[in-house]
């Protein structure tokens, strides 16, 4: 379950950190999912920064979750 909440953390900070990227400076353009959702059209900086924060929610998760076992 630790491994599955981390792999998952990751590709979501990837594809937050790819937005990101995107909206400041123009590169990587298609390269993310975000651009690729259209009810999130006008709003790709706010869902960017939401990948990354819940990519370290669970990265937090996936923490607490190793320390039991």
């Amino acid at each position: 379950m630790k491994q599955l909440l981390e792999w998952l953390g990751v590709v979501l900070l990837l594809q937050g950190a790819a937005g990101l990227v995107q909206e400041f400076t123009g590169w990587l353009h298609g390269w993310g999912v975000v651009r690729h959702l259209g009810f999130a059209d006008g709003y790709e900086l706010y869902l960017s920064i939401a990948l990354v924060v819940l990519a370290l929610a669970l990265f937090a998760a996936a923490e607490s979750t190793g320390r039991r076992s």
